[in-house]
């Protein structure tokens, strides 16, 4: 419709700015009221567009750093995993998490394990990981450091998407992965998560790992490079 002769829509979209021009001598064209009235409603309508993106915010109202992460066993751990609250709120994280069901608070963040960390933005953040941000993070006995951040874009160690195993969970789990949950089951066990646990680097005595342990790492080191060529 904007390639007829004599008149053109050119909008242009950003998240600060929506503009729709229209060349001199529309008027003139014999459908020049009707393209000028369809260039209004689309002008309307990105306007639009852009102000419900804008409420959004650009960005999460919680600000994740290299220093928002620390020890694995600094958390809270439940079951097999790890929760905390980066806005201080874990009694309420650690609630949720106990109950098995139900919504996660803003804040909140899960790690099963060190270098994979999911948090919980502010309510409409990014409603198709029902506000969940997937972290991978680079992790020594200096820090932490991110390597990769997003929502429905991020992959794990194993080159698997985040987004696309957690959405399978059941609403009432609010993209929690666990048994019976709804989630593909994925190739790792309880083993290998413990001992990748135990021996996150940022933690104290990481570096005496058990003869059990260290099984559990070469069989995982095993899993990752089969996931791998496989993928290749």
């Amino acid at each position: 419709m904007w390639d007829r002769p004599g008149a053109r829509c050119a909008p242009r979209t950003g998240r600060e700015s929506t503009a729709v021009a229209v060349t001199p001598g529309i008027a003139r064209h014999r459908h020049g009221k009707r393209l000028a009235a369809e260039c209004a409603s689309v002008a309307i309508s990105l306007l639009s567009c852009t102000f419900a993106v804008g409420r959004k915010g650009d960005e999460p109202e919680g600000k994740v750093t290299d220093q928002s992460f620390k020890c694995i066993a600094g958390m809270t751990k439940l079951r097999h995993f790890y929760v905390d609250n980066l806005l201080g709120n874990r009694a309420a994280t650690v609630a949720v998490a106990t109950a098995g069901t139900g919504d996660y608070p803003e804040g909140s963040v899960v790690q099963l394990m060190p270098n994979e960390v999911m948090i919980k933005q502010q309510t409409g953040y990014s409603p198709a990981t029902r506000d969940r941000e997937f972290f991978w993070i680079d992790v020594d006995k200096n820090g932490s450091k991110i390597f990769t951040r997003g929502f429905a874009e991020v992959n794990n160690r194993f080159g698997l998407n985040c987004f696309t195993c957690h959405v399978k969970a059941r609403p009432e789990f609010d993209f929690i992965c666990e048994e019976e949950h709804g989630c593909d089951p994925i190739p790792v066990t309880r083993a290998m998560f413990g001992a990748l646990q135990r021996t996150d680097p940022r933690c104290k005595g990481a570096d005496q790992v058990s003869a059990e342990d260290a099984e559990s790492l070469r069989q995982m080191g095993e899993l990752v490079k089969a996931l791998k060529e496989k993928k290749q």
